[in-house]
């Protein structure tokens, strides 16, 4: 009978003895390496040692003696477990009563083994050195999780903060125009030209919070619904303790959706993780996909602890957690995301016997659903436009009236966030650029960016106050010049034409 395989096809690990017989610890090493461990040994069999090793030699496992010498086991398992409280600890002990075995158990041995009986330690090694692994994908998995809800809530505030700060600032950029208007005290003029110049400064700062906000995001996509459970029951994989068992059930196997593929996957991963949290003894995890009232609806139920009616009014609360290490922005956050493709998120719970949540998302649209006679014209086919404009307001209206029609945005508010937007990506098709932007001269940017490897064209819109000089701009960049007060329509036809040029 071929031997019993240990975890050796990973990597090597290290095996720690704490054995006063070197005759029997040979004997052990002998047993693990005919079952295909990979590893190095080391014995120790007194504390000062002991101690030592745990803080050079790193063992993945620690394989003790229950009695030696002016030393026990008892003593080596209090010292591992207070210097690593999961490292794998397994007593391999000549006589062992059924009572010292339980309070062996109970202080937190993995495992015990009788020396004359040994076969099974190789299957108790491998299963020792696999629990303590999908112990640590485990806590890697919650601790990334807690990244990520830590950058949703500096999202969350600087996307808060950007909306309140422009409601502050918008009178400064509505009275200075009224002073003008009421005095021709030149004196009045230039404070309200000050007063116009901190209005822009600031809600230019605004904007470039809410640009934080969106730079986090990615384009929508299409994607089966398979695809997504097979991920995120790969993720869980670590996380799911041997008594909780995963039932996944997908309707139809053709099942697709239009979202964002990462952040759906991390909102269904949260759901998953909250519910195996409710599971500490033994449960049923279920991940269900299935069509439902003309959409897709995703269902992720548990068998576990519940939640009471004052819970659940609260679940959906910023900074609202049941958990002492938590963020509540977990589930914030799935709102957002779900609410945010058009659809819904609900839950239902009982104390004792467990929580329900359903997500409910629009299907996808067939472009031979779409009513064309009604809708407007979409120019784009998510080619991408860096944006260069000096107010945010501004910025942010053309920015978003581009997105509509089907482009992909990059935004600057002056020309050196231009050169480093595109430095960091170096992709943009069209680059529309305000003749009145500051930092870097219009004429400046675009020569700089054609130097730098840029190919494609360039719109620019001109006023009179900033006068463009497209002497300046090299013969071989195509260039429109669109002059203010500026017309979308007209703007979108340059933007169409640019690109219609350069296919």
């Amino acid at each position: 009978m071929a031997p019993l395989r240990a975890i050796s096809t990973e990597r090597r690990f290290r095996v720690l003895f704490v054995e006063d017989s070197p005759e029997d610890a040979e004997l052990l090493q002998m047993q693990l390496e005919d079952a295909g461990l990979d590893a190095d040994f080391m014995r120790v069999d007194e504390e000062p040692a002991l101690q030592q090793a745990l803080a050079t030699f790193h063992p993945d496992i620690v394989l003790s003696d229950l009695s030696m010498p002016g030393f026990s086991g008892h003593d080596a398992l209090r010292i591992v477990r207070a210097h690593t409280p999961h490292l794998p600890f397994i007593f391999v002990s000549g006589t062992i009563g059924e009572d010292v075995a339980v309070a062996a158990l109970h202080e937190g041995a993995n495992d015990y083994i009788l020396k004359h009986s040994s076969a099974r330690l190789p299957a108790a090694v491998e299963r020792a050195l696999r629990e303590a692994r999908l112990e640590t994908e485990r806590a890697r998995a919650e601790v990334e999780l807690m990244r990520s809800q830590r950058l949703e809530s500096l999202s969350l505030l600087a996307a808060g903060l950007s909306h309140d700060l422009r409601n502050i600032l918008q009178p400064l950029l509505i009275v200075p125009d009224l002073i003008a208007q009421r005095s021709d005290d030149p004196r009045l003029h230039q404070l309200a030209s000050v007063v116009a110049e901190c209005g822009r400064r600031g809600h230019e700062m605004a904007e470039s919070m809410l640009s934080f906000v969106r730079g986090s995001r990615r384009a929508s996509e299409r994607f089966l619904l398979t695809d997504l459970f097979r991920a995120v029951q790969l993720l869980l994989k670590g996380s799911l303790p041997r008594d909780v068992q995963l039932e996944v059930r997908l309707a139809d196997p053709a099942l697709a959706l239009d979202a964002n593929y990462t952040e759906l996957q991390q909102c269904l991963l949260n759901l998953c993780l909250n519910a195996i949290q409710a599971m500490p003894q033994s449960g049923r995890l279920e991940l269900v996909g299935e069509e439902a009232d003309g959409g897709v609806r995703l269902v992720v139920a548990d068998t576990g602890s519940g939640m009471d009616a004052q819970t659940i009014a609260q679940l959906f609360t910023p900074f609202f957690t049941t958990k002492t290490s938590g963020t509540g922005l977990g589930l914030v956050s799935c709102k957002r995301i779900v609410e945010g493709l058009g659809g819904r998120i609900g839950v239902a719970s009982v104390v004792g016997e467990g929580t329900r949540f359903e997500l409910w998302l629009p299907a996808p649209v067939e472009a031979d659903e779409l009513d064309l006679d009604d809708a407007p014209a979409i120019a784009g086919q998510g080619e991408r436009i860096l944006l260069v404009a000096r107010e945010g307001a501004r910025l942010s209206l053309v920015g978003d009236a581009l997105i509509s029609q089907g482009y992909l945005i990059d935004r600057a508010a002056d020309g050196a966030a231009a050169l480093r937007r595109w430095a960091e990506t170096g992709a943009a098709d069209v680059v529309v650029v305000d003749s009145r932007i500051s930092l870097f001269p219009a004429e400046a940017l675009l020569s700089t960016m054609h130097e730098t490897g840029y190919t494609g064209p360039a719109i620019v819109i001109e006023d009179d106050e900033a006068p463009f000089d497209p002497a300046q701009v090299p013969a071989s960049m195509p260039l429109q010049r669109l002059q203010r007060p500026l017309d979308m329509h007209r703007l979108f036809e340059a933007v169409a034409a640019a690109l219609a040029a350069g296919d």
